[in-house]
């Protein structure tokens, strides 16, 4: 029996060492599909149950892994759903393959039944390289550009097949002018600075009296270095979101996230500072970064074109982490006040404290601190932790105490709903033998995630460790947006955008296998996360929270606490409750503006 076009396109992506495919079936993509049937246990396709989430499953297997992630999808809608997922990848710089059908050759053009112009759709997202398949000989050369242009700018990258091609006998590239003969092999090269820039950094380090580090998902294996280097500057060290597992947070003068979702320490350690060193982040927010002029700065980053985009850097390396962590180390001296380390040390036991007090508080009827706050001390050794975007990814960010050997992500660039399920299936995927746990709001559950447990459903029994469970923060509530309408609008709450419907999440997982637990109780908080973290079976966690605890930013501004004062004068649908219960935690923790 002859090679199919779709025969030598799983063998080529076998030589590339790609075993795991997330996707959903269509006839756009037919013959892919027979051909990977008769690649047998080469490959392991999952189902999910949308193509967005195989996009976002595909992005979350790269973070998990470092490997490339890869998704496929059908022609018209099929390829559309994918986008929003491999948005997620392309904003976190992960290495994506997306695959996607097409109409026949012949037809396109010619207005035909979900024919579009795909490699229009995936310009911008696959900016780096996406092409249509016309001809046979031509996909040799496709999948080892799309693979090494992935893996080595680390981007997302896209083929399209149309589907009479997929069937077609195929054929090497004749060796005339005209063709191109390509090979397989991608070895990620060893990136560090030149020694006269590394002693230009080193140079401004040492001048410093007060360094602050910022590290991100980049940072991510060079926790030890990013360790030496803090100590010998006796430095504080922030965390953005997606470098929240770069260091532990039983470090005393680790001061946790930073940003909206940050904290009183991490925003003190930058308005405080007279040096930074951020080190592979691309944390956005600006305001919560020292002043400009305040602090002189060194960034160290793969991509250079993540360089002194944040803040005004003095000195910018071009150079892998931990690679030019260790180059830097020599050369800078050890500092020996411990006056400002002190200071760091404090503000983090007080901070720890007050979070403390903040998720035991009462509410009606749990707290959503709480649930977060009981989680972390059980959290198991060599967990994942996934997170959505929302409200429930303050109580990520904050309460959650993060140990060695931990991972932990969440869609940081894109910061779209919906990915914190998808992510914990993924990291199954990449690790079954370690315990997966996701949190997600109602309104990401009910958008999306919901059906995506179903794919659990199918496939838990495969995994070597069962234990996977996804946490539910029931408040009825688009609760993030909620907020940030009345503390950044000064408007109340406005219950058409904002209420949803009160949906029986842990009865859903039981009715398709897995277990569910309920709880609306505090004191029963812990006791829930014991029986889920123990569970055989995946489980359900679905916790009634209150929405009117305020997700505070790590401080308020005076124009901020203004609008929230005009807000409670606008007739907001719970304003009794606010009164009573929020407005004394947002106004006392006002801190003047300069605007």
């Amino acid at each position: 029996m002859s090679q199919t076009v779709g025969d030598f396109f799983w063998h080529r992506m076998s030589q590339w060492g790609v075993r795991t495919i997330f996707g959903y079936p269509g006839d756009g993509i037919n013959g892919l599909l027979g051909a990977l049937n008769r690649a047998g246990d080469r490959f392991e396709l999952i189902q999910v149950r949308h193509e967005e989430m195989a996009a976002f499953m595909a992005s979350a297997y790269a973070k998990f892994t470092g490997k490339l992630g890869v998704c496929m999808a059908t022609s018209g809608p099929g390829a559309s759903h994918l986008i929003t997922g491999l948005y997620d990848a392309r904003m976190d710089h992960m290495p994506v393959m997306a695959i996607a059908g097409q109409q026949a050759r012949d037809a396109l053009g010619g207005h035909y039944q979900q024919e579009l112009d795909l490699p229009s759709l995936f310009k911008d997202v696959a900016g780096a390289f996406v092409q249509q398949a016309s001809a046979p000989a031509q996909v040799r050369h496709l999948v080892d550009r799309a693979m090494r242009i992935a893996l080595g700018e680390r981007m997302v990258t896209a083929l399209i097949f149309p589907n009479d091609l997929q069937d077609l006998r195929y054929e090497e590239p004749p060796r005339k002018h005209g063709t191109v003969h390509s090979g397989v092999g991608f070895a990620a090269p060893k990136v560090v600075p030149y020694d006269t820039d590394l002693r230009r950094a080193a140079d401004v380090l040492n001048a410093g009296k007060k360094v602050a580090i910022l590290v991100g998902a980049g940072a991510l294996q060079a926790t030890d270095e990013v360790i030496a280097i803090a100590d010998k500057l006796k430095a504080g060290v922030a965390k953005a979101l997606l470098g929240k597992a770069a260091l532990p947070d039983d470090i005393p003068w680790v001061t946790g996230s930073i940003g909206l979702l940050g904290t009183k320490p991490s925003w003190e350690l930058m308005m405080g500072c007279d040096t930074l060193l951020m080190i592979g982040s691309g944390f956005p927010y600006s305001e919560f970064m020292p002043k400009e002029g305040q602090a002189r700065g060194v960034q160290i980053d793969i991509k250079p074109d993540m360089l002194s985009l944040r803040y005004p850097m003095e000195v910018n390396l071009v150079g892998d982490s931990a690679e030019t962590l260790r180059a830097l180390l020599p050369l800078l001296e050890q500092k020996t006040d411990t006056s400002w380390r002190s200071e760091i040390e404090a503000n983090v036991a007080t901070w720890w404290k007050t979070l403390e007090e903040r998720a035991l508080a009462k509410a009606n009827p749990v707290n959503p601190q709480r649930i977060t706050w009981e989680l972390s001390p059980r959290l198991p050794d060599r967990v994942i932790i996934t997170s959505d975007s929302g409200s429930c990814a303050n109580w990520f960010a904050r309460d959650l105490k993060i140990r060695r050997g931990m991972m932990c992500s969440l869609s940081g660039g894109l910061a779209s709903m919906g990915a914190a399920v998808p992510y914990a299936i993924a990291a199954k995927f990449a690790h079954p033998d370690r315990p997966v746990v996701a949190l997600v709001g109602d309104g990401a559950m009910q958008m999306n995630n919901m059906a995506e447990l179903i794919t659990v459903a199918k496939y838990w029994r495969r995994w070597v460790n069962p234990r996977w469970a996804v946490c539910v923060w029931n408040n009825e509530d688009l609760n993030q947006v909620t907020w940030e309408q009345r503390v950044m609008e000064g408007d109340p709450k406005f219950n058409a955008s904002q209420e949803l419907p009160n949906v029986p999440y842990h009865k859903f997982a039981e009715l398709i296998g897995l277990k569910g637990i309920y709880v609306d109780d505090p004191d029963k908080v812990g006791a829930a996360w014991d029986e889920a973290l123990a569970s055989d079976v995946p489980v359900v966690l679905e916790v009634k929270t209150d929405p009117e605890v305020p997700p505070l930013p790590p401080h308020i501004t005076l124009e901020q606490a203004k609008k929230f004062t005009s807000m409670l004068m606008k007739d907001d649908p719970r304003e009794g409750h606010l009164l009573v219960d929020t407005a004394r935690q947002v106004l006392s923790s006002l801190v003047p503006a300069e605007d």
